[in-house]
């Protein structure tokens, strides 16, 4: 069924928050769920008994069998048992295999970011070595409390092909390393002894377009319930009616009665309001009616009943409001509780309308928002919740308020911080169908042959990978449409819309609160009968034909679900200024940062915004992308055949000699260049840029390049500002090189004329005939010190607590000298470590795992993770040759 031009959804969030504290009237629920991250044992290779019969080949009769069950109504979470016990006799599943001498780690882990990097391995995932199997084991016990309760294992993420036994039994598995899963363990647990958990994990070669990390990089939980239960995702909050006066809250809530007995029981939900540090505030503001149901052994074992309450004056969520309730949701049996799950939920509404756009609350407001992959540089895919509160609020600092998840479904963890912080999401579920885009032999008639990426498994596994996306996210206040795809082959097709309407349906069976959307890149698309599978259409680099789309699919709201694909290097700057520059490529491996630098599809973000601005309809955008990320290093994304466009003569002798010796030119980037933010977390000039536009209420004014260029004495140095106003006057040593005015389609003020002189370039902002903002780049002095500066001072004594340390080689006045590469060595004294250092370099082979760094352009980064339990003072110091050194104090508490 079509949505008609005005969509309009409403809902509250579900989320787990197992942090809760207690309120007064809380009660003997047997529910657990307990971090499971410590204590494991890991191999990186596979048992030397396992080849032949464990390669991911040979797992695909029983990691990929499919349950033939009723998938809308079967819990997706607990994949298929096979038949026997495959893989039991291998020697690492073994309960009495010695792995005393494996790696002790904790998850979540990422064994490839630990390198080292190699020049043989593909650029287009970072040449990092994340191909291959990995093993892990942990031994536990369980608490003779424990004995009646059913056991199960959440995996938030595991990349890829994971298959786990249990006590030598084969359990289950999961092939697509961004779902998350539970497996039930109760049949093969040891409750009087030791239990010993076997993970083996395959990472396909050339499985991936990114790099996609690898390990169990996602936290895993152990949870404990009754047999008679609230089922895993069994609990949908909507909110169908909300008004100043009230919010009809409707909870649709599915039980599960695993034992083969009658049972009576009753549900009721309380709803409290939820403070911003997590507790429950004051009284219920609502309480349901009490549901009673009769379980049938002869009958289902599950049953789902709906009932309704009223929140009276209800606080919204939105992006500056971040109000939400708190549903704990009871069953109980005579007089005790039995199971007890606490949710928190915001109550809000989203439109979208093909004519006016994006509506949060009843309030327009354009997306401006950012595709995201899921790694977090130096740290690698590893998921840390801090490391993505600091990118977010980097984010928003320069006016971000969404987040595309590209191209895969998230951490649980980024959904969480978006409801509490404020942004919007685009939950995007796969990058690509049946056709993969990483082939393997496209004549084979079995794809798990012809594909090596998701098409693999897309016939078994999709459904399934699907459901458990928008089952475990479908009540985040934060996620407002669901993406089935990313520029999909079949999109060029002309039956392509049948799988299209396939999947939709799907989320729709599932959810029919938000709209769905692909991200399409095919002009054709949007009248080839695909757009009548979407609600609404996400264009990927056309800006130019949104007038056309609209034009023949008047219905249908559009946004640009990709869009600008600029790419630069932090404080780089190239002359003669191209303002056509479609990045040919040079021969140090960097990209001018004057933010004209495209591929040949993609256009700077002026482009994109005079498209905007032309269709007033259109919803809003998600650059490509928020911050640099580890691959696709764009426009040096592949070994060349041909030399690339390089300045130098020397560089071309040398080269030539290369390119006939190895028949190729070895390109040492292993990073992205397309991010606002680079890998380390340091704006580029784009960032300001954007800032501009998004944050027009913030008095601004940015200036490029830096003014440190003793060789270009007498010679024409473009410059360009950044500015929020509307007007801007240049300064040169106190001579004005002119005011500009900025034009209907003007977004940045250029002086491209400017022969340099060292000294002071100051630019003064004006908006509306009144000054706004001022700001000036100096020519600095030389080398002289270090310089440190944490972003936090005070972290937790967790073991998962970070502080990012900025290092900056400054001259004696503390200025950042640009187009410094010092070699800076850190040494920590205290209760931390080193968990990674970076530049920003897309070039830099340097490891993330060391004790110093080169800065790239003035700038690196420490990021320092305290120890767990270990309370204390951390100090870090920081020395380079030549230099003052630095050291900073942080507390662990």
């Amino acid at each position: 069924m079509r949505l008609p031009s005005l969509v309009t959804v409403t809902l509250s969030l579900l989320l787990f928050i197992p942090f809760f504290v207690s309120d007064a009237s809380s009660s003997s629920s047997q529910r657990e769920r307990e971090s499971f991250n410590e204590g494991w044992k890991f191999f990186r290779g596979d048992a030397p008994d396992a080849k032949g019969s464990l390669d991911y080949k040979h797992l695909k009769p029983w990691v990929l069998a499919t349950s033939g069950t009723d998938l809308v109504n079967a819990s997706v979470a607990k994949p298929v048992r096979p038949e026997g016990n495959p893989g039991g006799n291998i020697s690492f599943v073994q309960p009495n295999f010695d792995d005393s001498q494996w790696q002790s780690v904790r998850v979540p882990h990422d064994w490839a970011i630990e390198g080292p990097f190699s020049q043989d391995l593909p650029g287009e995932t970072g040449k990092l070595p994340w191909e291959g199997v990995g093993w892990y084991r942990k031994t536990f016990q369980l608490d003779p409390t424990d004995a009646d309760k059913l056991v199960a294992l959440d995996i938030d993420g595991a990349m890829s092909y994971s298959s786990v036994w249990l006590n030598g039994h084969y359990v289950g598995g999961w092939p697509y390393g961004y779902s998350s899963y539970r497996l039930d363990l109760t049949p093969y647990l040891n409750r009087d002894g030791d239990n010993v958990l076997a993970i083996r994990l395959e990472n396909p070669p050339e499985s991936s377009r990114f790099y996609p990390g690898a390990g169990i990089y996602r936290n895993v939980w152990l949870v404990k319930t009754p047999p008679l239960r609230l089922r895993h995702w069994g609990v949908f909050v909507t909110t169908p009616r909300v008004s100043p006066e009230s919010a009809l809250v409707q909870v649709d809530v599915t039980l599960e009665n695993t034992k083969p007995e009658s049972a009576r029981v009753s549900v009721t939900t309380r709803i409290h309001e939820l403070g911003t540090d997590d507790r429950i505030v004051g009284n219920p503001v609502a309480v349901s009616n009490t549901v009673q149901i009769d379980f049938d052994p002869a009958k289902d074992s599950a049953a789902t009943r709906s009932f309704s309450v009223r929140i009276p004056r209800p606080k919204l969520w939105d992006l500056q409001h971040r109000n939400r309730y708190v549903a704990i949701t009871s069953i109980d049996r005579g007089n005790e509780i039995v199971d007890e799950e606490r949710t928190a939920f915001g109550v809000r509404t989203i439109a979208f309308d093909a004519d006016k756009g994006f509506f949060l609350n009843g309030k327009h407001v354009p997306i401006q928002g950012v595709c995201m992959h899921h790694d977090l540089g130096a740290l690698g895919s590893a998921i840390n919740t801090r490391a993505l509160q600091r990118q977010i609020e980097i984010l928003q600092s320069m006016g971000c308020n969404a987040i595309r998840t590209s191209h895969n479904p998230p951490a649980p963890e980024l959904l969480d911080l978006c409801d509490r912080m404020g942004m919007l999401v685009m939950d995007e579920a796969f990058d690509c169908w049946q056709l993969g885009k990483k082939a393997a032999d496209k004549d084979a008639t079995d794809p798990y042959e012809a594909f090596h990426d998701y098409a693999r498994v897309f016939s078994e596994w999709h459904e399934r990978d699907l459901r458990a996306l928008v089952r475990r996210d479908r009540n985040h206040p934060s996620v407002i449409m669901w993406s089935i795809g990313n520029e999909v082959i079949e999109q060029w097709s002309s039956d392509g819309w049948n799988l299209a309407t396939h999947l939709a349906g799907i989320v729709r069976e599932e959810d029919r609160t938000r709209t769905t959307v692909s991200a399409l890149n095919s002009p054709t698309a949007p009248f080839n009968g695909f757009q009548t599978a979407i609600d609404v259409i996400g264009v990927n680099y056309q800006p130019k034909a949104y007038g056309k789309f609209h034009q023949n699919t008047p219905t249908i709201p559009i946004l640009s679900s990709e869009s600008a694909s600029t790419v630069s290097s932090r404080g780089e700057y190239f002359f003669p200024l191209d303002l056509n520059d479609k990045s040919k490529g040079r021969s140090d491996f960097q990209v001018s940062s004057y933010d004209l630098a495209a591929p040949p599809w993609a256009y700077p973000p002026d482009a994109e915004w005079a498209g905007l601005d032309d269709a007033p309809y259109a919803a809003g955008e998600f650059v490509w992308t928020g911050f640099d990320y580890i691959g696709e290093p764009t426009p040096y994304n592949k070994d060349s055949t041909n030399l690339l466009n390089f300045t130098s003569d020397a560089d071309r002798v040398r080269l030539e000699k290369e390119l006939k010796e190895l028949g190729r030119i070895r390109v040492p980037s292993r990073s992205s260049y397309f991010g606002i933010v680079d890998l380390a977390g340091f704006p580029k000039d784009r960032f300001y840029l954007y800032q501009s536009r998004w944050r027009s209420d913030l008095p601004m004014v940015h200036i490029l390049p830096h003014w440190n260029w003793p060789e270009r004495v007498n010679q024409v140095t473009p410059v360009h500002v950044y500015s929020s106003g509307d007007e801007v006057e240049l300064f040169l040593n106190g001579k004005s090189l002119g005011r500009k005015k900025r034009g209907p389609r003007d977004y940045r003020f250029m002086w491209n004329d400017v022969v340099y002189q060292p000294g002071e370039l100051t630019a003064v902002a004006y908006k509306h005939h009144r000054h706004w903002a001022k700001g000036s780049v100096r020519t600095t002095g030389e080398p002289a010190q270090v310089a440190l500066a944490a972003d936090r001072a005070d972290l937790r004594a967790d073991g998962d607590d970070l502080s990012f340390v900025t290092v900056r080689v400054a001259d004696a006045n503390g200025m950042t000298v640009p187009r410094t590469h010092n070699l800076v060595t850190f040494t920590i004294e205290g209760p931390g470590e080193i968990a990674a250092v970076d530049n920003g370099d897309a070039t830099s082979f340097e490891s993330f795992q060391a004790s110093q760094r080169k800065v790239f352009n003035g700038l690196a980064l420490v990021v320092i993770r305290t120890k767990k339990g270990t309370p204390g003072l951390i100090t870090l110091k920081a020395a380079s040759e030549g230099l003052t050194p630095a050291q900073i104090a942080l507390h662990a508490n």
